[in-house]
């Protein structure tokens, strides 16, 4: 039996497949060596799937956010302790997204979910990579980047009055509030994020549509474009805001002569058909 994770900042998708194909599914919390231990990794995992599941894992594929360098020797431990007679494999979300969307063809593989990434693979290994730098320096439109604009357009009182008065009657939010959860709390990126719904919720409105616009021109500007040869291959995405936002991020693509290829909510499934072979 094989077991394949596809973990994001938010949540993790995981699929367990015995070998006569049977697929089964679990979700759980997001799992980040960045932020957290080895202890609260192994208990989420323990969490989420029985011992006696867990013992009939020969091999585990596991793509995550925060799994390189030392995060990944982390998420590797987290994993032997879990599945101790399994064969570890630990690689990075932005292979997942690659290899998902991508398959054995070259092309732009991209991540808009809590976070941003992406990179140019040319059908077995990523080749470029333009670094995202979190939500603080960077990760432009992502959720946790969108939640940021919104959150700092309410407190600065830059929103059409009949948005401010939605987030507001929605929300009823204290500065006091939100600084502790960005700057005190752990995952103010998730936090964040959160507020895409209140987005999703108004997209017809004209604000809201020039702030998805603005920060999807963005992420293509400052990553998309920097890729040699980006106008000729097929440009695709993986994560939430990208699947719930498709209209508009398709919109800005072609504004900008980008192709736009996949668009899909979560890489699992592709993941699931790249490792048929290791069943």
């Amino acid at each position: 039996m094989i077991l394949i994770a596809d973990s994001g900042s938010s949540k993790t998708d995981w699929r367990l497949i015995d070998n006569t194909g049977k697929i089964s599914q679990q979700k759980s919390l997001g799992l980040n060596p960045y932020y957290q231990s080895l202890e609260e990794i192994h208990q989420n995992i323990s969490a989420t799937f029985n011992t006696s599941v867990l013992e009939q894992v020969n091999k585990v594929f596991f793509y995550g956010a925060g799994c390189k360098e030392d995060g990944k020797v982390l998420m590797e431990n987290a994993l032997k302790n879990a599945c101790n007679l399994a064969d570890i494999w630990v690689g990075n979300d932005l292979l997942a997204a690659a290899r998902a969307t991508c398959g054995k063809e070259l092309g732009i593989a991209c991540i808009l979910g809590t976070g941003a990434n992406s990179c140019l693979y040319n059908g077995e290994e990523i080749i470029d990579h333009i670094p995202p730098l979190g939500f603080i320096l960077g990760d432009e439109g992502s959720g946790a980047f969108l939640g940021r604009e919104l959150i700092n357009a309410f407190f600065k009182r830059d929103l059409p009055q009949d948005l401010q008065d939605r987030f507001q009657k929605r929300y009823n939010l204290t500065e006091k509030f939100v600084l502790e959860n960005v700057y005190k709390k752990e995952f103010p990126n998730r936090f964040l994020a959160k507020f895409t719904r209140f987005l999703h919720h108004n997209i017809s409105h004209p604000y809201v549509k020039q702030l998805l616009y603005d920060s999807f021109q963005q992420f293509f500007v400052k990553n998309v474009k920097k890729y040699k040869g980006y106008q000729e291959y097929p440009v695709h995405f993986t994560g939430s805001i990208a699947f719930y936002f498709n209209d508009i991020l398709r919109y800005t693509a072609s504004e900008l002569n980008i192709t736009l290829g996949k668009v899909i909510e979560s890489p699992i499934a592709g993941l699931s058909l790249f490792h048929e072979k290791d069943i």
